[in-house]
């Protein structure tokens, strides 16, 4: 089709309410009792657009968070051969994803993004509440609404770039070709968002490039709810193939294989910084330098200026930190009080965190529900414990931890008068809050003090309503996060609104939603046309 073609413009997603009575509410606690009372799945690998267990021996589980004892479904991890396998599925693939044309490659993504928000809603936030503990709330802003919104923006944004094209002098046509990455793209996604586990593979694939995606094993009933809504979108064979289990045998062949052209990653920094040395360590192997893009961790803050107002500064701590019990890469970790504030929210603050309702997520009274595992709920009870512990330092709310039936930690607040202490520096990904307390003329000191704790920049918040202090603030912590928030928690970054990344350890802040996450997918090549080439080598200064 000779036309040149306008991508819709995209709107965020509305989300919805799920009040009693509402027919989404009916929906979804139909897809939550069919997704409850099946036989357990058997969660397959997707090679070069066929569906297959993995080849190798271990079978893992795949349970709720918030009753452990029921399984979803069982992955084979997938082997060194599967690996393989898919690579070569992904090597035989791009030459032609690479030519079809843009328009048709986005409206692939487009057409999922559209079954999303119709058919498959219900039962994508089913998977991603039982499979990943998180409430009704928490899966429809995340595994509705904003995987919608990645699929539809980003293809505008493509739009937009391909339309950046150099200036042209008298006699010459000048054009940028936005080239895939010369290889495949390496996705390792994360289990605390199906809207970036969604993102991750499908932006390079946008790009042209074709896709290994090996998603968390603990996201793997929603992974693969979006793996089928990609092949009912028309995706061809091998552009995107997905690998369930665990990273570490993936990884081995996927590092060393002379065709990685780039990873994109999200989760621990701990594995971002060895894969990075992996790469490094495998440099001479690549036939092109790979593209590394990754968001990390946060340890991120609230800080409050005398002037905020109480009761907002109590809801952006209460939502920052808890909802889905703390375990967002953004989540409020450290907070940072004047002391004549403490003093007006202190015991409405241990109260509302009291109240808060935690249970299973088919109760949709709940406002959190458990943690994602085992090594989670062992993590943080070993942080509370460490703090109940400390001298100087005492948990002044929640603290108690229960595994019996599923993986339960109560809302926690650590009151510490040692800002050096660990809960204002470890990374728990939890439903734990430390708070230190300051003088009130200390405000610019605890501004410095903040940037220079944490090794972590991704997200923090500024409490007041002294416009000097926000100014003040903003100049402080400039460094100090990549996602800056005024008046309000740190998380819950909108697409197409609040381009999301940090810096620092918590990744190299390439903004997922943005123009910029999608110029990493591509290589442009600059094209010089000239209509009337010169006869001659002569200059005038010859002459």
């Amino acid at each position: 089709m000779d036309a040149s073609t306008r991508i819709p413009t995209p709107h965020n997603e509305p989300v919805l309410g799920y009040a009693p009575g509402s027919p989404e509410r009916a929906e979804l606690e139909g897809a939550l009792t069919a997704l409850a009372t099946a036989e357990p799945a058997t969660y397959t690998a997707a090679i070069g657009g066929r569906r297959r267990p993995g080849s190798g021996e271990t079978v893992i589980d795949v349970t709720m968070p918030s009753e452990h004892a029921h399984v979803l479904g069982r992955i084979r991890q997938t082997s060194q051969a599967d690996t393989t396998s898919a690579i070569e599925a992904a090597s035989a693939a791009a030459r032609g994803w690479a030519l079809t044309p843009f328009a048709d490659r986005a409206a692939v993504f487009l057409r999922a993004a559209d079954l999303i928000a119709g058919p498959y809603r219900a039962r994508l936030n089913a998977a991603t509440m039982l499979g990943q503990g998180k409430t009704v709330q928490q899966a429809e802003i995340d595994s509705a609404c904003e995987l919608i919104d990645f699929l539809r923006f980003n293809a505008s944004f493509a739009a937009d770039l391909h339309a950046i094209q150099p200036e042209s002098s008298p006699g010459v046509w000048n054009q940028l070709d936005y080239r895939p990455l010369d290889g495949f793209v390496y996705a390792i996604t994360p289990f605390n968002f199906t809207a970036i586990a969604g993102n991750l593979p499908t932006s390079p694939a946008l790009m042209g490039n074709t896709v290994v995606w090996k998603p968390a094993v603990t996201q793997q009933a929603a992974a693969s709810v979006f793996m089928e809504v990609l092949e009912e979108s028309g995706l061809p064979a091998g552009v995107i193939n997905m690998l369930p289990g665990h990273g570490a045998e993936i990884s081995e062949v996927a590092l060393r294989h002379p065709a990685l052209a780039g990873i994109h990653f999200t989760g621990s920094t701990r594995v971002f910084q060895g894969l990075w040395a992996e790469v490094g360590g495998n440099i001479t192997r690549y036939r092109s330098y790979p593209r590394i893009v990754g968001e990390t961790g946060g340890k991120d803050f609230v800080v409050a200026h005398a002037s905020a107002d109480p009761e907002s500064t109590i809801t952006a701590l209460l939502r920052g930190a808890f909802e889905y019990s703390g375990q967002k890469c953004s989540a409020a970790s450290r907070a940072y009080l004047p002391r004549s504030l403490w003093e007006k929210i202190r015991v409405e603050l241990v109260d509302r965190t009291e109240a808060i309702a935690v249970g299973d997520v088919r109760d949709f009274a709940n406002f959190t529900s458990a943690v994602i595992d085992d090594r989670a709920f062992a993590k943080l009870s070993a942080a509370i414990a460490a703090a109940e512990a400390a001298p100087g330092t005492q948990v002044i709310a929640g603290g108690r931890c229960d595994d019996s039936v599923g993986w339960y930690v109560r809302p926690t607040l650590v009151l510490s008068d040692d800002p050096g202490n660990d809960v204002f520096r470890t990374e728990y990904f939890g439903p734990l809050l430390g708070i230190f307390v300051y003088p009130d003329d200390d405000y610019e000191a605890i501004l410095a003090h903040i940037d220079e704790t944490s090794r972590y920049a991704l997200t923090g918040s500024i409490m007041a309503t002294d416009r000097e202090a926000i100014a003040t603030a903003a100049r402080a912590l400039r460094q100090a996060a990549g996602n800056f928030y005024v008046n309000d928690k740190p998380t819950g970054a909108v697409v197409g609104q609040q381009p999301f990344g940090g810096g620092r350890a918590s990744g190299t802040n390439d903004k997922a939603g943005s123009v910029w996450n999608l110029i990493r997918w591509a290589s442009p090549r600059a094209i010089k046309e000239t209509f009337v080439p010169p006869r001659s080598i002569g200059y005038p200064h010859m002459g």
